[in-house]
């Protein structure tokens, strides 16, 4: 199977093949994201059916053409997208990862959120891929081999 992440302490110079393989291993498993995880990629984001008409009318998803909006992830808390983004509008965007743990350490609850809008829950996909989703709209991390500093694998998985 292709994997849409090659995490990123699996790259650290000097480790043998097996252990890079095997930190990829077990960064799979990990079901929890980051600050960096979210950072690392670049997101694909799209309007779900449930979202108002007007809004899948300007999703290039639902149109069937014209160029994924992409949403970029900083380590800062802020949100950014492509420039010529007919939704995004330019508005100021913050997110915050929320984890809520039990005594034994046992996940309560964890989320994305941004700004005051619903929360994103978190899905890790069998791909290695992210996806972050709630009733109106969904973000899907997606190779990124085109970035700098990459953790994204050097072919497309779509």
């Amino acid at each position: 199977m292709r994997k849409a992440h090659i995490p990123r302490i699996s790259k650290v110079r000097g480790l043998s093949k097996l252990a890079a393989y095997s930190l990829s291993v077990m960064d799979y498993k990990r079901t929890r994201i980051t600050r960096n995880d979210l950072g690392d990629h670049v997101w694909v984001f799209h309007f779900t059916e449930a979202a108002p008409m007007y809004w899948r009318n300007l999703d290039s998803y639902w149109k069937g053409s014209g160029t994924p909006m992409r949403r970029y992830f900083h380590l800062d808390g802020s949100i950014t997208a492509d420039p010529d983004d007919v939704v995004w509008g330019g508005h100021e965007s913050c997110y915050t990862v929320v984890t809520g743990l039990l005594e034994d350490g046992t996940i309560r609850e964890h989320y994305v959120r941004i700004n005051r809008w619903p929360r994103l829950s978190v899905k890790r996909k069998d791909d290695g891929s992210w996806e972050l989703s709630n009733l109106l709209y969904c973000y899907t991390s997606v190779p990124d081999a085109d970035r700098e500093d990459t953790t994204g694998p050097p072919f497309p998985v779509f």
